[in-house]
């Protein structure tokens, strides 16, 4: 057991969809502690609830009944202004279809959740410094030379690579990652997973992901399986982050 104090907890958690006879119980007293530092997988059956425990985390949703705590402070409850800060600042997301804005080149996709952090005249105050850490997490996952390219010019391992970039740009705690590797060949999924193990191991990030593939799971540091909502069994639980 670990005697660390969890960076994230997930208390009987509830949640549903739909309305009477039509409502799909997704989650049903969902318990879940991640410690800092940690990278975690969750895996399970489609339906199972993964996605939605993700959100749920990460403040895209609130349960219908339990908390969502983060060092101890319950956050699911928080006035939206407080929740999207959450969502901008603590929380880092990368999904399985990437979200890039078309229209934008790979760093400003990436600059992006800055922009939106600061009012006109705190991102002009900024720009230089933050363009700056844009170009070396641009360089970190590889595509230094695919700064001015568009999303269209780019194949689906560099438009993860760019995702993950842009979700690292306000120094994330947690890293939250639906299915980072579901769009991509086995290859691929294969660099993308090693990126985020090394940003792990090397500087400390606390991750959670969502997968299908039990192989990249067995190389997390613990496995998360949900069954009817529930957390079934966690394995290979590490404490020495």
């Amino acid at each position: 057991m670990c005697d660390a104090t969890p960076l994230l907890t997930a208390n009987n958690v509830h949640k549903a969809y739909g309305k009477s006879a039509e409502k799909v119980q997704v989650l049903s007293g969902l318990d879940l502690e991640v410690n800092a530092g940690e990278f975690v997988s969750i895996v399970g059956a489609s339906g199972s609830g993964k996605t939605t425990l993700l959100h749920l985390l990460g403040t895209l949703d609130r349960p219908d009944q339990g908390t969502i705590q983060l060092d101890g402070q319950r956050i699911d409850n928080l006035p939206s202004e407080r929740r999207d800060a959450l969502r901008n600042g603590t929380f880092g997301f990368i999904f399985q279809f990437y979200h890039l804005l078309p229209e934008l080149s790979t760093l400003d996709n990436v600059l992006m959740p800055q922009m939106i952090a600061h009012s006109v005249l705190g991102w002009l105050s900024r720009r230089k410094e933050v363009r700056r850490r844009g170009h070396e997490l641009l360089e970190k996952v590889g595509l230094s030379h695919r700064l001015k390219h568009r999303p269209s010019e780019l194949s689906g391992g560099e438009m993860q690579r760019a995702a993950i970039a842009r979700a690292l740009i306000n120094r994330p705690r947690v890293l939250l990652a639906d299915e980072p590797t579901g769009n991509l060949d086995s290859s691929t999924g294969q660099e993308i997973f090693g990126l985020l193990r090394d940003l792990n191991r090397h500087e400390g990030l606390t991750i959670i992901m969502v997968t299908h593939n039990l192989e990249l799971a067995g190389d997390t540091d613990r496995m998360v399986r949900l069954v009817a909502g529930r957390v079934e069994r966690a394995t290979t639980e590490i404490c020495d982050y």
